[in-house]
């Protein structure tokens, strides 16, 4: 298996501190922070080991404070409830003695029932489409260095914007994105792993869509942009190892806040998940 792929399995498998206790370890991608979609996805981690038998099907988190990098996150989970066919459980994120997150997340035994979806949007076939890294090579010398830390990385999922023009848009754009995602190498049929894995990718696209319309970016100079929340509902399951669809848009940003919303598909038009979240939009120089 690819080399960074199997080093975030490994940072997403906890280390077990007590029944209802874990800890994870941080990777650095190149941002000052500890990457928002880490937190979450080792959040759902932590719930998933306690709710053996049921799979996740919405979750909704805040973030709370930065993490450091270089410090353990220690995850607390509550068995709020263990019903019939739900469980609940809320998880807080603990650093440094502080909480920097927390989530509460809803499992079910699987069940069948009414199914509707509305339509998948017609875009190219992702193998049509660069990846953001070919991208950023041609965009090289005009990148702000902290952009570059950040794609410097080898990153375990391969990124391919439908409208190219969008990466880096210094231009204004409708606040719509749709961006094809995917495991850089097979995974193994572990539903949880899926789910977890989908968790930290959720972050990588949201908040940016909410930048489109500004003519602005993440990690340009002068543009403070943070998670504030998150929320996700799964459909059906989720293979990420597998070409997935985010269909992104932001129907408002105020406040120094901006929200993005989105549906992601599977290559051959199932709906497998939902998603929002609002971020921090904050200028601090008209350069941004």
């Amino acid at each position: 298996m690819d080399q960074a792929l199997q080093e975030l399995i490994r940072l997403l498998d906890l280390e077990q501190a007590g029944d209802n206790r874990f800890r994870g370890q941080s990777r650095d991608i190149g941002i000052p922070q500890v990457f928002g979609g880490q937190v979450l996805g080792q959040a759902l981690a932590a719930a998933s080991r306690t709710a053996v038998g049921r799979s996740v099907h919405s979750l909704h988190a805040y973030f709370l404070k930065r993490g450091d990098v270089a410090a353990p996150v220690v995850y607390e989970v509550d068995r709020a409830r263990d019903g019939s066919t739900f469980s609940n459980r809320r998880v807080v994120a603990i650093q440094h003695g502080e909480q920097i997150f927390n989530l509460a997340a809803s499992f079910q035994v699987p069940e069948t029932g009414v199914e509707h979806q509305t339509p998948m949007p017609d875009v190219p076939h992702p193998d049509s489409l660069q990846d953001i890294g070919v991208l950023a090579r041609e965009r090289g010398p005009n990148l702000p260095p902290r952009l570059i830390r950040f794609l410097a990385h080898r990153r375990p999922f391969t990124v391919k914007p439908v409208v190219p023009e969008q990466f880096l848009a210094t231009d204004g754009f409708p606040p719509i994105k749709r961006v094809w995602m995917k495991a850089v190498d097979r995974l193994p049929d572990d539903e949880s792993l899926h789910q977890v894995l989908f968790a930290y990718i959720s972050d990588y696209e949201l908040i940016g869509t909410a930048l489109l319309p500004h003519g602005t970016y993440t990690g340009r100079e002068g543009l403070q942009v943070a998670s504030l929340d998150h929320a996700m509902w799964f459909h059906r399951p989720v293979r990420v190892d597998e070409w997935l669809l985010f269909d992104l848009d932001s129907p408002t940003a105020a406040g120094a806040r901006g929200l993005a919303r989105g549906q992601v598909f599977t290559q051959d038009g199932r709906m497998v998940a939902s998603l929002a979240q609002e971020g921090l939009v904050r200028l601090h120089s008209e350069r941004a």
